[in-house]
Parts: structure tokens; C-alpha cells; sequence
């Protein structure tokens, strides 16, 4: 993919964030400030000194805009979706460079709250992606039983599984074993 390493990072954040949620065919992810906290302290969000109940809240909701922007039926659908994400989110572009990370750029305002924070950083990145023309790069899961997200980071976009250590691999083995038994 053509951009980077910030922008692929906030890519992955925003994939992570999104797959925490039920709306992505698992279990609840952020039941609690303490997942909360771990998924900053993983994903290295910087600046978040201190979590709440309304931090978990807020970012419950944003998880599920943004995953309805990867799950769009189409770019125009997408665009609007992310057009009011971005609407909505106070954005401060600022060169930056911290916690061994080389110069990149931060878009979330200075005293915004980690909902901000990853609205500004997520919603830039996939704006990026979708300025590029690169919005079919958004994907979900082709494993019957997964509804995972992910964005296809192959050079010729043949991706289709969220991970190709379990779903892919899963997939594979179970299709080995319908020929077998041909």
C-alpha cells in the first residue's frame, strides 16, 4: 500500500477497534475500562493519561461508525459515512514524534478525549485510503463464521480472510477435506 507507517498504523487501530465489537462476530471486546486500557496500551495510543466510563462509551459508539464505513455497500455510502464521522471530530493536523515512533503526523486536537483521538487518527487514515481510490481495500472476513474486518494490504487486493493463520487456514483445511472425500 502506498502510504506510511502512521497511516498503516491508524489503519490496524481502526481494524482492531472495530473487531472489538459484537456488531463483528465475536464477543464484546471493551466490556470494560480495563479493556479499554489495554487496547491503549496495544495499539500505543498516545496522550491518554487517565480512562472513564464516558471514554468507553464514546468509543463503543465510534467503533460502530466505523464499522459501518467498512461494511458499506458502496464508496459513496462510505464517504458519506465518514464525511459526518469527520464532521464531527475536532482535527489539528501536527507533526509529532514520540515513544521511538519516527516524525508522523497526529490529527486529533491536543485536549481531545481517546474517542477524538481515534476518530481524528482512524478517519484520516481511511480517508486517505479512500482519496487514493483504494476503498475496496476495506474488506470482511470470507470465512462463513467470521465477520472480522480488515483492510487488504496485498499488492494485487486477493486477501480475503481477516488472518491466514486461523480463518484462512481453517478455510483451507476444510476445503482439503471436502476434496478427500470426493
Amino acid at each position: 500500500m502506498p502510504f506510511g507507517h502512521d497511516m498503516v498504523y491508524s489503519l490496524a487501530t481502526a481494524v482492531d477497534l472495530v473487531n472489538t465489537s459484537p456488531s463483528a462476530g465475536g464477543d464484546e471486546g471493551l466490556s470494560d475500562l480495563d479493556d479499554l486500557a489495554e487496547f491503549v496500551r496495544v495499539r500505543q495510543v498516545s496522550g491518554i493519561q487517565t480512562l472513564t466510563p464516558r471514554d468507553l462509551g464514546e468509543v463503543r459508539l465510534l467503533r460502530e461508525d466505523l464499522h459501518r464505513v467498512f461494511t458499506a455497500s458502496d464508496q459513496a455510502t462510505a464517504l458519506r459515512l465518514l464525511n459526518t464521522l469527520l464532521t464531527d471530530t475536532r482535527i489539528t493536523p501536527r507533526l509529532t514524534e514520540h515513544d521511538g515512533h519516527p516524525v508522523h503526523m497526529h490529527y486529533f486536537a491536543p485536549d481531545a478525549s481517546l474517542a477524538e483521538h481515534l476518530a481524528a487518527d482512524c478517519g484520516i487514515a481511511l480517508a486517505h485510503l479512500l482519496v487514493e481510490g483504494e476503498w475496496e481495500r476495506l474488506r470482511t472476513c470470507s470465512a462463513p463464521d467470521c465477520d472480522h474486518v480488515f483492510v487488504d494490504e496485498s499488492r494485487n487486493r486477493s486477501r480475503v480472510y481477516c488472518d491466514s493463520r486461523t480463518c484462512g487456514n481453517r478455510m483451507h483445511v476444510a476445503a482439503y477435506r471436502a476434496r478427500r472425500r470426493a
